[in-house]
C-alpha cells in the first residue's frame, strides 16, 4: 500500500513538472494589436524590431515593478514611476534613489512614449528600448548592474518560464530584458480624456465654455511647443526660468556640446498635467497657478531663450487672470482617468 502511494506521488510530481515545462515550451504567445488613436499623430516606435505581446507586456511589466533589479532591492522604475500620477513621483521636485540619493531632476511621464523618437529631459536616448539602461545605472537611481540582473532572473523560475513564452529564443539577456521594458512602455497610451472624447466626438466628450474658451487662448499662446494631441513637439527650448547657481543644469548641451544647446530642456507632454506636479524639469513649480504666473511675468532673459518668449523686448507671455484660469480649466480635461486608474499597468 505504501509503495502504491509512494508511487503515485512520484507520478504526480513528473507530471507537474512535465506540464509546467509544457506550459512553457507549447505556450502561444498571442500578439498584441497597436491601434493608434484616430486624433494622434503616427507611431514612431517600429513594432517590427520588437512585435508586441502579451507575454512580452507581462515580463516589461514585471521587470518595471521589481526592486530586485536596483543594488538596494528596492528602487524599481515604479518606484518613481507611479501610475497613479500619470507615471510620475507626485509630490517630489527631484527623484530619489537608492539610499535616498537625490537627483536633480523631476521624474517625467510614461505615457505615449511610442509616439516620441527622443527621450529625457535633455534627450540622452533616442530609442525607447534603450531609454532604460539611462535610469537602471545611473549611481544615483537604480545603481544597477546588468550582469547582476541577469544571474539574478535565471535563478526565479518565474522569469525563466516568462522568458521562455516572451521570445523566440527564451533567453534571459540584456536584449531580452530591454525589449520587454520597452513593450510594457508602448503600450502605456493616454488617449482617453474628455478631451480625447471631445475631438472624436465621442459620448462624454462635453466640454463647459470656460474649457473651450481655454482650449482657444492655448492654441493661440501655447501650442507652439505643446502641439498636436500629443502636447508636445518633441524639441528642446529654454523657456526662461532662473538659472539655479548651486545646480546649474545645462540641460541639452550635457548631450551635444553645443553651445545653442545650453539650458534648453524638452517640451514634455501635458497629458494628465493636473495629477503630475511638480513642474518643468527640477519641479519648482508645484501649482499649475505657478506654471502660467512664470510664463506671465517670472521669464528671464537667459542664454538661447526661445525666441517666442522675447517679443519686440517683451519677455513672456501675455496673460490676464481670467485667462490663466480657463486655460487651467482646459488643462483638467487632458486627465485620462482610465489611463490612470487601468489595472493592466498597476504593480502585481
Amino acid at each position: 500500500m505504501i509503495k502504491n502511494i509512494s508511487y503515485l506521488l512520484v507520478c504526480a510530481l513528473l507530471l507537474s513538472c512535465a506540464s509546467d515545462y509544457d506550459d512553457a515550451e507549447q505556450y502561444q504567445n498571442i500578439p498584441i494589436d497597436f491601434q493608434v488613436p484616430s486624433n494622434f499623430p503616427p507611431l514612431q516606435y517600429d513594432l517590427a524590431n520588437n512585435p508586441l505581446t502579451e507575454k512580452g507586456f507581462e515580463l516589461g511589466k514585471k521587470l518595471f515593478y521589481d526592486g530586485r533589479l536596483a543594488s538596494d532591492g528596492v528602487v524599481s522604475c515604479g518606484f518613481c514611476h507611479i501610475q497613479a500620477d500619470a507615471f510620475t513621483h507626485h509630490g517630489h521636485s527631484v527623484s530619489h534613489g537608492v539610499g535616498d540619493n537625490m537627483g536633480t531632476r523631476n521624474t517625467p511621464p510614461i505615457q505615449n512614449l511610442a509616439f516620441q523618437n527622443i527621450f529625457m529631459w535633455d534627450g540622452a536616448a533616442d530609442h525607447l528600448d534603450l531609454q532604460p539602461i539611462i535610469p537602471f545605472t545611473s549611481p544615483i537611481e537604480m545603481n544597477g548592474n546588468f550582469s547582476n540582473a541577469i544571474a539574478m532572473m535565471k535563478t526565479d523560475p518565474v522569469y525563466v518560464k516568462l522568458y521562455k513564452q516572451a521570445f523566440a529564443d527564451g533567453q534571459i539577456n540584456t536584449e531580452n530584458m530591454l525589449k520587454a521594458l520597452g513593450q510594457f512602455m508602448v503600450l502605456t497610451v493616454s488617449s482617453n480624456s474628455r478631451f480625447d472624447k471631445y475631438r472624436r466626438n465621442e459620448p462624454g466628450g462635453i466640454l463647459t465654455n470656460d474649457e473651450l474658451q481655454g482650449y482657444a487662448l492655448f492654441n493661440q499662446k501655447c501650442a507652439t511647443c505643446h502641439a498636436t494631441d500629443l502636447f508636445t513637439d518633441n524639441s528642446f527650448r529654454n523657456n526662461g526660468l532662473p538659472i539655479n547657481p548651486n545646480v546649474n543644469d545645462v540641460g541639452r548641451y550635457r548631450v551635444t556640446e553645443q553651445v545653442q544647446d545650453r539650458y534648453k530642456f524638452k517640451v514634455p507632454s501635458l497629458r494628465n498635467v493636473e495629477k503630475t506636479a511638480p513642474y518643468m524639469h527640477d519641479g519648482r513649480f508645484y501649482t499649475l497657478e505657478a506654471v502660467l504666473d512664470h510664463y506671465s511675468n517670472g521669464v528671464q532673459n537667459t542664454q538661447n531663450l526661445d525666441p517666442i518668449l522675447n517679443t519686440n523686448s517683451t519677455l513672456g507671455i501675455s496673460l490676464t487672470q481670467t485667462e490663466k484660469n480657463k486655460l487651467i480649466a482646459f488643462l483638467k480635461t487632458l486627465t485620462d482617468n482610465q489611463f490612470l486608474t487601468n489595472p493592466r499597468f498597476a504593480e502585481y
